[in-house]
């Protein structure tokens, strides 16, 4: 059988402030710019997730996207309308940008996927800011 990917989007909002407590406040604010500002500031995230594998000869389907959904929202639950900086256990002590943020999140969502294997996560911070990971 062929191998082929296939994708589903799923879309989470929350807060974050990207800081990084070991610089100075001058620093960080140099680096992160406005994303550094002391009282949060929100994104509509976008997540795509990309599985690969073969169809199955029975049913023609990779994986039930359904299924990639049903496991998107386990993961999502921790992050969704919530401050990633302060609400999210397993980001405790993790600068909460768009590339730390996919990984963690790959992290999670990997282990889930019930056929195939997870391929690529592209998290949309904004229509014109993402990041990718491929699990490497």
């Amino acid at each position: 059988m062929p191998t082929v990917r296939v994708t589903r989007r799923v879309h989470f909002n929350a807060a974050h402030r990207l800081h990084n407590p070991a610089l100075s406040d001058e620093e960080n604010r140099r680096i992160y710019g406005p994303c550094n500002n002391p009282n949060w500031h929100g994104h509509n995230y976008e997540l795509d997730i990309t599985v690969e594998g073969e169809p199955d000869p029975d049913t023609g389907y990779l994986v039930d996207l359904g299924e990639v959904r049903d496991a998107a929202e386990e993961v999502l639950k921790d992050v969704d309308h919530r401050n990633l900086n302060l609400d999210v256990p397993w980001l405790e002590g993790v600068i909460p940008s768009t590339e730390n943020l996919v990984v963690a999140l790959w992290e999670r969502l990997a282990p889930r996927i019930p056929r195939g294997r997870l391929a690529r996560l592209v998290l949309f911070e904004t229509p014109r800011n993402w990041a990718e990971y491929s699990g490497e």
